[in-house]
């Protein structure tokens, strides 16, 4: 007997054995055979073979079994798509059977299935179960047409679905109008401009009468859609506010939080005289309070919410105080949110209050809280002048427990305070030096160190105090090296004799033995400053400081409205506006509080805008630097000795203050630079980039025979934009730059007519680029090789590459740019077609092309209409080809020409588009998609230079 029995079996397999259970005559076998398919499919086994056998199982007037195999529907109608179409016939019956569960059950499962090619089919089951007489059926169906709006958006329209969506908000039943307002308030998100909830007093009314009697969830559909309506005046207002405070009430935080929201918003329209504006005051605290004995992930969202309505109306709950006392069973989160509540309701009524209970804090055993506990007390300080006495004691008796991080918290607060009020703490001086050496947190040791410097006068030994510091100053933070070298410019003005040579040694490390171009860029200040003119070095470094103001960290007014507006969603825990957190925020929409400033936004059509983009912005000329700090920057380029006194200042090249060139002043300041021709590369420019990427890209073989118009082996077919200034001779002192972009056989490059229209000689021309969005950095220096004479211009060609820093800019195709020759140093911007970064490898498969364009988001998708454009559709192909901007594929619908087009940039993004031709009609509409929408706006404008020029 031979092994091989172990590898025979009778068995064909479950698949097998669930085929032929689902085809029994038994409907028992039949309901449990689907029963574990369902079962199968929900551990994630693949049982999409059955899918024929478990359709036929529709047929059955068992809900049950229906309700399991529309299950089964769902999850596969992607997958199957031509299999799916054998179930139509059963939805079309399903929405006609007398049971109203079902024909809901069928609706539902439609909705579900996002196929495109079943939805049309849907259309007319759908248009009857909204006018069903059931109740059950019209809210379900109308769920369904939000989700197949999602799916295609055109079709529901056309369909009318839309309008009978707004008849339902009149509906005699309070879920359907629930229902309708919930799939209209969605279908609005993404069409932020439709106005299709076109809300009145009329509907209003409707929304209000309905409020009372649907479920929870309808309830807070119904409130977030009130939320959004601007009530006509202070009477309408507060009729409102009395018809929802009711839910106040509710049991269910959503529900109190919308209502408080829907209140929040309409109490702007009351005047604070009236008598019911006061009432309302006083009801909307008990549910907020009642809001903080749920559950701890619940009190926390009610505390983040909390803290933005005491920023508005701190009145609400100024008596509340107590409620916001922490517990001992508290988790960390809950207890630093109520912490900071607590400071926000601080007044002089409840201060004693507050301040027994933070110094019991601050003995607690977690350090988060400690630390939160001790900055608590000193914000306490200043909010409350008549507390701060009483402060300023708690935090010395916290200082002498010796608790290290306790002392350096109460250090860093009582900075604060000698800020607030000066000339009044400022004998405890001599207890913070007691503790000096037991800092080692950056912020403690800077607050120490601008103690120090401060109140040099005051204190003895303030030059050996900040010496100690000195011995170490490379191994500090960059906060604890800019506040020393400050601090010890002070103790110089105020006892000059004693300090020169450590004032000497502090700029020295600063300037030169530093890499911070921040901490540079301050100590060449202070030495311009201290050689040219003490005096008025010391009226700058030792000037008045203004008073700090009570609340340093309340939410900027303009946030707070919008987040006002937000109560009750993600937005308001964040503290963020949608747009900080939405992907493709293109549907979300700001909002602002009725009466206050800025609530008409308009938003401008795109193709309002500058459509050619490049060629019609007028190039911005940043400020020079005389403009930004006067001369203190008019350095010379030679680096300060260490020895002997700062050097006198000679006119020389000056700096600007607005560190365009990245790498700070040590690019310029490194290096001979007295007019040497050596200049260009040691002005900080990028490497001169390999050869190879100079020569065309190798053709790809018959590839390129079949390719559209050959772009690859094209680039004179790229569109370049006409020269423009962008530098103008009144700027440049008498330097005229102007200037355009073009990408030739793979490289981009900018090309430039420098021309002089001063009277003298220009030399040792250099160049360099700001941070911006693709990494656009020269590839080499800028090779103007013979000196420029008066009223001789000169072309120059820089070659470009894409491996600079990156920062975004606003516009996103912003290019800074500062341009240095014997003269000065010249800055400008100015803006680059962002067709210059499509790459020639952006002709993309069709397969990937119609998964990539399913799979990116339709909020990512951007419509944008090309105007005056007489092209064919071939022509407009070629064209665009010769910028590589790829046609794919090509289909005709009615007269109009469907281009799919693929173009990817040179930091990896693709996107893609849709151009629409229809012969005769100059419009041309291109529907791009892409995963960083940020960019569709300029890829049309590229579409639209390129297709006009």
């Amino acid at each position: 007997m031979t092994d091989s029995k172990y590898f025979t079996t009778t068995k064909k397999g479950e698949i097998f054995e669930l085929k032929a259970e689902l085809n029994s005559d038994k409907k028992e076998k039949k309901k449990e055979a689907v029963k574990k398919v369902i079962a199968s499919m929900t551990v994630g086994k693949d049982v999409s073979a059955l899918f024929p056998d478990v359709v036929n199982c529709m047929q059955t007037d068992n809900l049950e079994l229906k309700k399991l195999v529309y299950l089964y529907l769902m999850n596969y109608a992607k997958s199957q798509p031509d299999m799916a179409i054998m179930a139509v016939n059963t939805f079309v019956k399903d929405c006609e059977d007398p049971n109203p569960l079902i024909r809901a059950l069928a609706v539902r499962t439609m909705g579900c299935i996002r196929v495109d090619k079943i939805t049309e089919y849907l259309c007319e089951p759908l248009r009857k179960c909204l006018k069903d007489e059931d109740p059950y059926v019209r809210k379900t169906a109308a769920v369904c047409v939000a989700k197949l709006h999602d799916i295609n958006a055109q079709l529901v329209e056309d369909q009318g679905f839309l309008d009978t969506l707004k008849d339902l908000i009149s509906d005699s039943n309070p879920m359907v109008v629930a229902n309708a307002v919930a799939a209209l308030s969605e279908i609005a998100e993404s069409h932020p401009n439709s106005n299709l909830l076109d809300l009145n007093p009329q509907t209003i009314n409707k929304l209000l009468t309905a409020l009372n009697e649907c479920t929870e969830w309808g309830q807070i559909f119904i409130l977030d859609c009130l939320a959004n309506y601007t009530p006509r005046d202070d009477r309408e207002s507060q009729s409102i506010c009395e018809r929802v405070t009711p839910r106040l009430s509710h049991a269910n935080s959503a529900v109190v939080l919308s209502a408080v929201k829907v209140l929040m918003k309409f109490m702007e329209m009351l005047p604070k005289d009236l008598d019911y504006y006061g009432t309302l005051l006083k009801k909307l605290a008990p549910p907020l309070v009642t809001l903080l004995s749920a559950e701890p992930e619940l009190q926390y969202v009610a505390l983040r919410n909390i803290n933005l309505i005491v920023q508005r109306r701190p009145e609400i709950l100024k008596h509340e105080m107590k409620v916001f006392f922490v517990k001992y069973n508290d988790p960390i989160y809950v207890k630093l949110e109520k912490l900071d509540i607590m400071i926000r309701l601080a007044s002089q009524a409840n201060i004693a209050q507050v301040l027994a209970e933070l110094k019991e804090y601050a003995t607690e055993v977690d350090v988060d809280f400690v630390r939160k506990a001790v900055r608590a007390i000193g914000r306490c300080a200043i909010k409350v002048e008549q507390s701060a006495e009483r402060c300023v004691s708690t935090l010395l008796d916290l200082i002498q427990t010796k608790v290290n991080y306790v002392v350096q918290e109460a250090i860093v607060v009582i900075k604060d305070i000698f800020r607030k009020y000066p000339n009044k703490y400022e004998s405890v001086i001599a207890t913070l030096c007691e503790n000096l050496d037991s800092l080692d947190e950056p912020e403690a040791r800077a607050a120490m160190i601008w103690i120090v410097g401060e109140y040099a006068e005051r204190i003895d030994n303030a030059d050996e105090l900040l010496e100690s510091f000195l011995e170490g100053f490379h191994d500090e933070s960059t906060q604890v090296q800019l506040q020393l070298l400050t601090a010890i410019v002070k103790l110089f003005l105020k006892k000059p004799t004693e300090t020169q040579e450590l004032v000497q040694q502090v700029l020295s490390l600063a300037t030169q033995d530093s890499d911070n171009p921040d901490l540079r860029d301050r100590g060449y200040i202070y030495w311009r400053l201290l050689s040219t003119d003490p005096v008025a070095a010391k009226e700058v470094v030792l000037a008045e400081k203004p008073l700090i103001s009570e609340e340093t960290d309340l939410i900027e007014p303009t946030l707070l409205e919008e987040l006002i507006c937000h109560i009750g969603t993600l937005a308001s825990v964040y503290h963020k506006p949608p747009s900080a957190f939405v992907e493709g925020s293109r549907g979300v929409q700001h909002k602002r509080l009725p009466g206050s400033a800025g609530s008409g936004e308009s938003v401008e059509s795109p193709d309002t805008g500058s459509a050619a983009g490049v060629s019609d912005a007028p190039p911005a000329v940043i400020p020079s630097q005389g403009d930004l700090l006067g001369d203190l920057l008019n350095l010379d380029l030679t680096p300060p000795t260490t020895t002997g006194p700062p050097p006198p200042a000679t006119s020389g090249m000056q700096l600007g203050a607005m560190d365009l060139l990245g790498g700070g002043l040590d690019s310029l300041l490194g290096g001979d630079l007295g007019g040497s021709s050596t200049m260009g590369a040691g002005f900080g420019a990028p490497p001169a980039a390999p050869a190879a990427s100079f020569s065309a890209p190798v053709s790809g073989g018959l590839d390129d025979l079949f390719d559209l118009g050959g772009g690859v082996g094209m680039p004179m077919g790229a569109y370049s934009p006409p020269k423009t200034v962008w530098l103008p001779a009144m700027k440049g002192k008498g330097l005229e730059i102007s200037g355009t972009f073009a990408r030739r056989a793979g490289v981009i490059q900018m090309e430039m007519t420098l021309t002089n229209k001063a009277m003298s000689i220009m030399t040792d021309f250099a160049i360099q680029f700001n941070r911006n969005s693709f990494g656009l950095a020269p590839a080499g220096p800028l090779q103007v090789l013979t000196p420029l004479s008066p009223n001789q211009s000169i072309e120059v060609t820089l070659p470009l590459n894409t491996v600079g820093p990156v920062m975004k800019m606003d516009p996103l195709n912003n290019l800074q740019v500062a341009v240095k020759n014997n003269i000065d140093v010249f800055y400008f911007s100015c803006q680059y077609p962002i067709s210059m970064l499509f790459v020639e490898d952006g002709k993309m498969e069709r397969q990937v092309f119609l998964a990539t364009w399913k799979d990116i988001s339709n909020d990512n998708e951007a419509q944008f209409q090309i105007k005056d454009c007489h092209l064919s559709s071939d022509a407009a192909s070629n064209k665009l080809q010769g910028s590589n901007i790829f046609t794919i594929a090509k289909r005709t619908v009615d007269g109009q020409d469907m281009l799919y087009q693929s173009t990817k940039l040179s930091n990896g993004i693709w996107v893609l588009a849709e151009l629409r031709v229809q012969t005769g009609n100059p419009t041309f509409t291109v529907c791009l998609k892409c995963r960083a929408p940020e960019v569709s706006q300029c890829v049309f404008q590229s579409y639209d230079a390129v297709l006009k020029n």
